[in-house]
C-alpha cells in the first residue's frame, strides 16, 4: 500500500467532499452524514459514517464510486482547492 492509498480521517473526506462540490444534507437522527452532488442530470450521494473513521481502502473505494469519480480522483481532490465563486459582497 503507497502512500496515496492510506486510510483517511473523516474530516479528509468530508475536505474531499467539498472540493470535489458535494454539500452536506441535513442529518436525520444517525451517525451517517449523506453528502450530495447533481451532476450531468445525475445525482450523487456519498454515505459518510465518521464513527468508522479512520476509512480503509474498500470504504474508500466505494465513496469514490459513490462519489462518480475513480480512488485516484478522490485522493488527489484532498489537495485541491475549491474554486472560489465570484459574487456580491454580503455588508
Amino acid at each position: 500500500m503507497g502512500w496515496r492509498w492510506r486510510p483517511l480521517e473523516c474530516r479528509e473526506v468530508k475536505q474531499i467532499l467539498k472540493n470535489l462540490g458535494f454539500e452536506p444534507r441535513p442529518r436525520k437522527g444517525t451517525s451517517h452524514e449523506q453528502w450530495v452532488k447533481y451532476s450531468e442530470k445525475v445525482l450523487h450521494k456519498v454515505t459518510v459514517d465518521c464513527p468508522k473513521a479512520p476509512f480503509g481502502p474498500d470504504l474508500i473505494k466505494s465513496m469514490a464510486s459513490q462519489a462518480g469519480v475513480s480512488k485516484r480522483e478522490f485522493y488527489r481532490a484532498l489537495n485541491k482547492k475549491k474554486k472560489k465563486t465570484v459574487g456580491l459582497n454580503k455588508g
